[in-house]
């Protein structure tokens, strides 16, 4: 589990997810794996990284569940790093930051696009509702307390939803 959260955001998803993607070579080793790279040689080779930051950033993956760790050779004994459910789990945010990095380039200054793999057409990814198909990242989309918030949490987002009771989540 992620160990980086302040106190007082110890109920913030933001923060919990941040504790375990937070640093920046944590997002590109995730990102070669999605790529198809499990092996150490493979990552260094590929992001310049130094030996013993990319020996940490690998540690902290399998230990927050992201990766595992498995042998692929005997003699000498190599392992590889395999994404887990948990860290496949994370593709559409490392999609969704590329496409907002992407969102703010001319289209000729783009140095890796998101396609479709059967037409090679270039996708836009969108964050929609799974329930109504709508956008998600308008005004109309609002975070409030959850029903495990605490009450200094529920005061904060008491406004967010008119009409709703911040201690219960319901209208």
């Amino acid at each position: 589990m992620a160990r980086k959260i302040r106190l007082e955001d110890r109920e913030c998803p933001l923060s919990t997810a941040l504790g375990y993607v937070g640093e920046w070579w944590t997002l590109l080793i995730l990102h070669d794996c999605f790529d198809g790279y499990s092996r150490f040689d493979q990552f260094q080779e590929n992001m310049k990284i130094s030996t013993s930051m990319l020996t940490s950033r690998l540690k902290s993956l399998v230990a927050n569940g992201l990766l595992e760790k498995k042998p692929y050779q005997t003699n000498p004994v190599r392992h590889e790093y395999v994404l887990t459910e948990l860290g496949r789990s994370l593709r559409p945010v490392v999609v969704a930051l590329a496409a907002w990095g992407n969102a703010r380039l001319d289209p000729a200054e783009r140095s890796m696009i998101l396609v479709d793999a059967m037409t090679g057409e270039e996708a836009e990814p969108v964050l929609v509702d799974r329930r109504t198909g709508r956008r998600v990242d308008g005004d109309d989309f609002v975070f409030t307390a959850g029903p495990a918030a605490s009450a200094p949490f529920r005061d904060r987002y008491s406004d967010a939803v008119p009409g709703v009771d911040p201690t219960t989540g319901s209208f």
